[in-house]
């Protein structure tokens, strides 16, 4: 263990500014394992911009230890490596400071205080990696200088067992060249990881896919070491390769050729999206590693750990799983009650917030389109959109339906019938991407890697029929492709709006939240549905409309984070909605609601004529009781749902019970 003073010395000389986030980990877990308290390693943390109060207390009470702990060694070769002797301050060695080897790498860290023999290192080794009766290959003086001077091994030896290797090993203790031949000193040694057949070294003759090479030769040595015990990487066994790069003999146990392929994939990509770039050219089974124990150009393959991290490759994937899930951390209440956390600014005045998502629905007829291009002009423009005040923002209209020209064309009629300037039509960005359409799942990751730098505060996709993945019925797939609204959030930071249709049918009779397509996970999962459903027009108001070209809706509401707003009723008039600011759309009701139904009778329009209706048709069978729907439908040529609505209307007069009707006594005055 290294003197705390010395440690201590070493590490004020260090920069915490310019270390990488691995190699301040590394430092806490020294500090640690040395004894000193947390606020030693919090207090140097600060003088780094990207500290955050109480994160290092969090992350001292997870390092557990282990068996080969990271040690303070590590911080005095960190501080060695920027040019930090262990010297006095007068530049003076003392008495009691040790005389040690101080090369131009790591190497000397990693130097045990009392060094194994050659041959006890490579033992040790072949116990960690291989069964008593596997044949084991490895290269040692077959080798070639290739035209760039690298020395390159050809086939060596395979046909001896992992015992019968170390029978020779103790017959010959003081003699490794003895057991495995002599080598070149320039070149080192080299040994296959995974047992072979005895007749070959091709990836046909392994007879077992236990492990994978580790190796990144582009960081630091004591930062590679530090980053696979951070990653509890199941490590057989841990080997120097004498130059500037650890070996991680890594479990995989895998039950043939394909599986093993796709566990290392896996655990490549896993080190990459974790900070450790990987060579890959080390993923076949049959791959060479440095033999511990050899030399080469003067410094020892040296065996550094045996079976350190997970125990085995299962064991290794729970870890695995759960440091790659991007799950968030616990928070605590408590560190808010006092301080309560802002809230996202309002996009849309009442209705959305920036970051949230919103869903429009509506039927075919309803101009979803023209109404989501109103909406980004507000954005843009910072006006107001069916009545709702916008905040201005810049805007990205993904169009995945219309032709381009007719696209640009449609946002300038618009403009025109507005009647507003275009002031800043640079904070509406298009992407045509008809004819381009593909998967959600695929298109988010091209997109958000798109907006990076774009300053955006929504994105608009319509329609979203266009990427739909998986069955428009099933909740789960559905779930799933939903959660593709909420990355688009989370790393753009924008708010999502998206469109989608009516199912097929009447939808009066429904809730707003009802009448989207498909499974109710598309309604339930914005933090914001508008719907909008066609109103049936009364008598008047069609002779008031008749050219044909205006159409009547009522947007209703399903908010998560508002109050949901009264209905507001407007009228589409190509190319844009205008609110009924008059109220004539008031006395209106939804398309196929039993209002609607009642209202469109082909034989009767006004409440005078229904109500003689009724009367007509109970007087001419209450001499014939018992009084039915039935008989009344039929007596009055409509349906019986149309009958009960009637009766409700003059619910004052008649009453209904199941299928038969009756009629108040009036009172006698």
């Amino acid at each position: 263990m290294e003197s705390n003073s010395n440690v201590l010395a070493a590490l004020k000389f260090l920069d915490v500014a310019s270390m990488s986030r691995a190699e301040w980990i590394a430092v806490g877990m020294a500090l640690k394992e040395e004894g000193q308290d947390c606020s030693v390693w919090d207090e140097w943390s600060k003088n780094d911009t990207r500290y955050h109060p109480g994160e290092c207390e969090r992350k001292w009470k997870s390092f557990h230890g282990s068996g080969n702990p990271v040690k303070g060694g590590t911080i005095v070769q960190m501080a060695k490596e920027r040019g930090w002797e262990p010297f006095g301050e007068d530049g003076c060695m003392g008495f009691d400071d040790p005389i040690e080897y101080d090369g131009d790498s790591y190497y000397a860290a990693f130097t045990p205080a009392e060094e194994k023999k050659p041959t006890e290192e490579l033992m040790d080794y072949l116990l960690a990696v291989f069964e008593p009766e596997d044949h084991i290959a490895y290269v040692t003086n077959d080798v070639h200088q290739d035209a760039d001077g690298r020395w390159v091994p050809y086939k060596g030896s395979f046909d001896r067992t992992r015992d019968e290797i170390i029978a020779t090993l103790k017959r010959h203790p003081d003699d490794l060249g003895a057991t495995v031949g002599d080598w070149k000193k320039e070149a080192g040694a080299w040994i296959r990881f995974n047992p072979v057949d005895g007749e070959g070294v091709k990836n046909e003759n392994v007879t077992a896919f236990r492990y994978a090479l580790v190796e990144s030769d582009t960081i630091p040595v004591a930062e590679q070491d530090s980053l696979f015990r951070k990653l509890e990487l199941p490590i057989a066994a841990l080997v120097h390769s004498g130059g500037k790069s650890l070996h991680a003999i890594v479990h995989i146990d895998a039950k043939d050729y394909d599986e093993y392929r796709k566990r290392v994939d896996f655990l490549y990509d896993f080190m990459e999206k974790n900070g450790v770039p990987i060579d890959k050219q080390n993923r076949n089974p049959s791959r060479l590693s440095r033999m511990p124990g050899v030399t080469r150009n003067g410094n020892r393959q040296r065996l550094l750990a045996t079976g350190i991290g997970r125990k085995s490759w299962i064991d290794w994937m729970d870890f695995a799983e759960g440091i790659s899930d991007e799950l968030p951390d616990f928070v605590s209440f408590a560190d808010f009650k006092d301080h309560p956390p802002e809230l996202p600014e309002e996009l849309i005045t009442g209705i959305l917030r920036r970051g949230h998502k919103m869903l429009i629905s509506g039927s075919s007829k309803a101009g979803k389109s023209f109404l989501l291009m109103e909406l980004c002009i507000a954005i843009a423009e910072g006006i107001s959109w069916l009545g709702f005040q916008c905040r201005k923002g810049r805007v990205l209209y993904i169009n995945l339906e219309i032709d381009p020209s007719s696209c640009i064309m449609r946002f300038m009629k618009i403009y025109g019938a507005l009647g507003i300037k275009m002031a800043n039509t640079a904070d509406i960005l298009i992407w045509n991407l008809r004819g381009h359409a593909i998967p959600l799942s695929e298109l988010v990751p091209k997109l958000i890697r798109r907006v990076k730098d774009l300053q955006l505060d929504a994105i608009v996709i319509d329609p979203i029929y266009k990427v739909i993945t998986g069955d428009e019925n099933n909740a789960s797939e559905m779930g799933q492709f939903c959660n593709q609204f909420d990355k688009i959030c989370t790393e753009t930071g924008c708010s999502t709006i998206y469109c989608h249709h009516h199912s097929k049918g009447a939808q009066g009779y429904k809730k707003a939240m009802d009448r989207a397509s498909g499974s109710g996970v598309f309604a339930r999962d914005p933090d914001a549905q508008l719907d909008m459903i066609q109103l049936e027009l009364t008598e008047d108001l069609k002779n008031y409309v008749q050219d044909g070209h205006a159409t009547a809706w009522r947007l209703e509401s399903s908010l998560r984070e508002f109050e949901n707003i009264q209905p507001i009723n407007f009228w589409f008039e190509y190319p844009i909605h205008r609110l009924d600011t008059a109220g004539d759309l008031a006395k209106c009701a939804p398309e196929g609601s039993p209002m609607a139904n009642l209202m469109k009778s082909s034989k009767y329009t006004t409440q005078e004529e229904r109500k003689d209706s009724v009367n007509a048709a109970y007087e001419f069978l209450s001499p014939f009781p018992p009084v039915t729907v039935q008989a009344m439908a039929e007596y009055m040529e409509v349906t019986e749902r149309c009958v009960r609505d009637r009766l409700k209307e003059m619910k004052d007069e008649y009453w209904c019970k199941g299928g038969t009707v009756g009629k108040y006594e009036k009172k006698k005055e």
